[in-house]
């Protein structure tokens, strides 16, 4: 494969947040920031990595302090260190073998064990990763170095789906006889490796094929050939939902919270691959370090979406599903579809959730608790609570629609005495 100009000049010092000056002889830049830079692929952030023969955390360091940069000590055992720039990470690794064509056999994939050596502007390719990439190909190095790292087991499917690429066939088989190393590997690392494949339509294809080779049941023991299945399953329903409303496909692509990367499709995925007993499913994600909120909005969407499989609800049960339900919404209807529902009969409901005005799904109080208790001079209590919610679905049924008349309600329930 011939390295053209473009290759080099996307590598070149001169796109760095620092000057090669900093840099010693020999030193070199790896993994998939030259990969990317081969295949055309850009990135907004820049994400560089550096093997250096010798004192890689003192170089760090040093263009840290030169740039006020911030410094972590990633490994002082193994002399690796990061330097955190406005737009960009650069890492710095010691060499950890001899030689440095000793240290890229140690590497994961050969499209991997690329190396840019910035001061003579030289690819150096010892084990044929260009000509990988110019077949879209993923092939390990050795089964040892899969077996040393089990994430990289995993990692295949992920980098294939990122890339669009093929995993060679005797790594596949390879991954597949060291399936049961991935147990060793920390909980945190693998849901990170999962969240890259659960956005797309390409990632659910990679999921499924790495349920079929074993990596995934160790973690999920649900994930039957048939529930994986349902990870395409999902996609075909976000598309169908989508295309009567858009904006339901774009709030799919949503993140759960700023603070977590899983979308509202990626839910609907993970419900598919947990034990489908809610409280089993928190326990298998809680295992895999998964959010309090992403747990929450799974173990809801588990628990809600059989409700929608059943004849249309009446308005008091449409009511209480919504104030339940929330923004999972969006993950519960593409579940619900996923299971055999209509479009159509789903319909009226998706209808009340994206209409912001809409009652049923989004009430508007016409009192607050506070409002209550001054009228009726009662003290807080649950009684406060289930009057409120007693006013709110009087609303929706059109049996009041002012204050006064809720607050008359309110003192018609407490004479009664019932319960309600």
């Amino acid at each position: 494969m011939t390295i053209n100009h473009l290759v080099l000049s996307t590598l070149a010092p001169e796109n760095w947040p620092f000057s090669i000056e900093f840099l010693p002889q020999p030193a070199y830049m790896v993994g998939g920031v030259v990969r990317d830079a081969i295949l055309g692929r850009t990135r907004e952030y820049l994400d560089l990595d550096f093997v250096l023969p010798a004192n890689a955390v003192t170089v760090a360091r040093q263009i840290a302090k030169h740039y006020k940069a911030g410094f972590v000590l990633l490994d002082s055992e193994r002399q690796i260190a990061r330097v955190v720039f406005p737009d960009a990470t650069a890492d710095f690794a010691q060499q950890e073998g001899i030689s440095l064509e000793v240290d890229l056999h140690r590497r994961d994939f050969t499209i991997n064990a690329i190396t840019y050596n910035p001061h003579s502007q030289e690819i150096i390719d010892p084990l044929q990763g260009c000509a990988d990439i110019e077949k879209q190909l993923l092939r390990m190095i050795s089964p040892q170095n899969l077996e040393d790292d089990p994430l990289r087991l995993l990692r295949a499917y992920r980098q294939a789906c990122q890339l669009g690429f093929t995993i060679e066939t005797d790594t596949q088989a390879a991954i597949r006889g060291l399936a049961s190393k991935i147990t060793r590997v920390a909980a945190e690392r693998v849901r990170v490796e999962l969240g890259y494949m659960l956005p797309s339509s390409q990632g659910s294809v990679w999921l499924i094929t790495a349920g079929k080779d074993g990596l995934l049941t160790p973690f999920f023991k649900s994930a039957t050939e048939e529930n994986l299945q349902k990870l395409s399953l999902v996609d075909t329903a976000a598309t169908q939902l989508t295309y009567v409303w858009p904006q339901l496909g774009e709030q799919l692509q949503n993140p759960v919270r700023d603070t977590v990367k899983t979308t509202w499709l990626g839910i609907a995925k993970l419900a598919c691959l947990v034990n489908p007993n809610p409280e089993i499913a928190e326990i298998e994600l809680q295992e895999l370090t998964y959010s309090r909120a992403e747990i929450k909005a799974i173990t809801t969407a588990l628990k809600l979406f059989p409700q929608l499989q059943a004849p249309l609800m009446t308005l008091r049960e449409q009511y209480f599903f919504f104030q339940e339900a929330g923004s999972v919404f969006i993950s519960t209807a593409v579940l619900s579809v996923v299971h055999g529902q209509s479009v159509k009969a789903i319909a009226p409901l998706v209808n009340r959730y994206l209409n912001p005005n809409d009652l049923v799904a989004h009430p508007t109080p016409l009192v607050s608790g506070k409002d209550i208790m001054l009228a009726l001079n009662i003290p807080a209590s649950p009684l406060v609570g289930k009057l409120l919610t007693e006013i709110a679905i009087a609303q929706i049924e059109g049996k009041i629609y002012t204050a006064t008349e809720a607050i008359e309600l309110a003192a018609k329930l407490v004479e009664s005495d019932e319960s309600f």
